[in-house]
């Protein structure tokens, strides 16, 4: 099928946000989806605020945006806007590093003060990289996210379904094979 990168934004190793993608990798994956996890918090501080091109670890980062067929962008969301972890990675990336590909725009929050800001800070930004498609994004509260104590992670039934929803239509627009899962589901 597809190859999609799933890419984190979030700044904290113990992210809702890194988590909730990683489990949305697993349903990609299930679907015959080539999966690549990038969590941008692992990337140099000093290549992303130094606006270092040429730094290995930005050009293996722009080489995973190149190879792929499809690209998740999770987020948490700060003064209603995407993380400013995110936006140094963009701003390295090529201005077209999304021409071409389908994008699926994720954000986690506290409040629902910050349900819009997919659609008034995220998605523009993406829409000017050149995208094929940007498909439906969704945000999700942090209060439906659970990590138990063994690393385990449980969605509310309601964000659960929608996030299906949103990752299905993600799949189905990369070709794959969501009707499947329907059924089995």
């Amino acid at each position: 099928m597809a190859a999609v990168l799933s890419v984190s934004g979030s700044t904290s190793a113990t992210s809702r946000t890194a988590r909730l993608l990683r489990h949305l990798d697993e349903r990609l994956i299930a679907q015959g989806h080539e999966v690549t996890a990038l969590d941008v918090r692992t990337l140099p501080a000093e290549a992303l605020l130094g606006a270092d091109f040429a730094h290995p670890a930005i050009v293996r980062a722009t080489a995973l945006f190149e190879q792929a067929d499809g690209v998740v962008i999770g987020t948490p969301v700060y003064k209603a806007a995407y993380s400013g972890l995110l936006k140094s990675l963009l701003d390295l990336l090529p201005q077209y590093a999304l021409a071409g590909k389908t994008v699926l725009p994720l954000a986690t929050g506290g409040s629902t003060a910050h349900v819009l800001a997919i659609d008034y800070a995220l998605r523009p930004v993406l829409a000017s990289m050149g995208p094929a498609h940007i498909t439906p994004g969704r945000f999700t509260l942090d209060k439906d996210i659970t990590v138990g104590e063994d690393g385990t992670l449980t969605v509310a039934p309601g964000s659960a379904e929608a996030l299906a929803q949103v990752t299905d239509q993600f799949s189905a627009a990369l070709g794959g094979r969501t009707t499947l899962l329907a059924a089995a589901g």
